[in-house]
């Protein structure tokens, strides 16, 4: 069996969930992938400008495996508005020509990993074939305005056609088990190679390291960082990632911003920290975010300090995990996160049982 897969990311960025799913599906089956590209599905806006400057961790994946194509469609950035299928569909028909050629070669599997227009096409031109919604974001809610409600509603319509629909969460689970009888709860994973590459060994310092890795965004939370910072002033908040929504005030001395870095890097200044920081606001946005960097903390033996937000609410209590409910308990979380005893071994089978291959494995998508 082939596979197509309608990516929400370009293959050429930093490895995320769709990167590890062409890599699964091809070792277990040793077929052919053909990767599509994303287009824009939305009105253009002024942070766009700000979103494509490049950065450290970009073009990550620019080399190519020999079994997989890369296609990208392109087209105008008016999806939202009605007959905007018919305009970008005739700049797709080469795009459209070779998809077909390639699933005429033998069964192949549609997966979708984004709601679009050019989605719904390939669900009607494949319509033979098994079909997959991998529900791994909140679309919509990335979204304003018209934009929001068109992508919603494509959204819908591609739930209702595919044979099986993955959501990474349970909030998702829930949203796409009322409308489909097939959902299936695929949890986010780990890199176990990458994680086995980093060597760890608890630093005895008086002074701790907070961290977080990851992109700042409208949803992270500083007010709850700065109120980590001013409840422990001898330690270090080590933020590392590009931010798109800086803080409004001054930051404290000892809260430290890092450039964006690539993922074999991170994961190497990870193994610094004392604690690993999931700092989230708790909104429509955030309560479908499973966050990968929770299994890559887990993984090296951190203690995780996170808000209590989307499938990190359901972890409360699990071993190493440590909630805050709001800025004034931060202080007394941080501190009982700090006396968190380290174990290699249990850390190792945390990561043996959260790879990305066990997650697809056992999500019984393939025979």
């Amino acid at each position: 069996m082939r596979l197509v897969y309608l990516s929400p990311v370009p293959w050429e960025s930093f490895a995320q969930r769709p990167h590890k799913f062409v890599d699964w599906f091809h070792g277990r089956t040793g077929s052919s992938v053909l990767w599509v590209d994303p287009y824009p599905t939305r009105f253009p806006s002024w942070k766009d400008l700000q979103r494509s400057r490049p950065s450290a961790s970009s073009n990550q994946r620019s080399s190519r495996p020999s079994w997989l194509t890369v296609l990208k469609p392109g087209g105008l950035p008016i999806e939202p508005l009605p007959g905007s299928g018919w305009v970008n569909g005739r700049l797709w028909q080469r795009q459209l020509q070779q998809v077909e050629d390639f699933a005429n070669h033998s069964r192949t599997l549609l997966v979708i990993g984004k709601p679009s227009v050019l989605a719904l096409e390939l669900l009607k031109r494949l319509r033979h074939y098994p079909s997959l919604y991998d529900a791994m974001d909140d679309f919509p809610a990335f979204y304003e305005g018209l934009s929001r409600v068109a992508l919603a509603h494509r959204e819908r319509q591609i739930a209702h056609q595919v044979d099986v629909i993955w959501a990474s969460g349970s909030e998702l689970k829930s949203r796409w088990g009322s409308i489909h009888k097939d959902v299936r709860l695929v949890h986010n994973g780990l890199d176990l190679s990458a994680i086995q590459s980093v060597g760890w060994a608890p630093v005895s310092s008086d002074n701790k390291v907070f961290g977080y890795v990851g992109t700042i965004a409208s949803w992270f939370d500083w007010g709850w960082v700065c109120a980590l910072a001013k409840a422990r002033p001898n330690d270090e908040i080590r933020l590392i990632g590009p931010v798109f929504e800086p803080p409004v005030g001054k930051l404290s001395d000892n809260v430290k911003l890092l450039s964006a870095c690539d993922h074999a890097a991170a994961l190497g200044l990870m193994a610094q920290f004392h604690a690993g920081l999931i700092p989230f606001k708790k909104n429509a946005l955030t309560a479908s975010v499973d966050p990968i960097k929770y299994y890559e903390y887990r993984a090296l033996s951190l203690p995780v300090v996170s808000t209590d937000f989307g499938e990190m609410s359901f972890r409360s209590g699990e071993r190493g995990v440590f909630i805050t409910q709001s800025e004034s308990d931060v202080s007394n979380v941080a501190e009982v996160a700090l006396q968190f005893e380290r174990d290699g071994d249990d850390a190792l089978a945390f990561a043996q049982q959260n790879t990305w291959e066990a997650r697809f494995d056992a999500a019984g998508l393939l025979p």
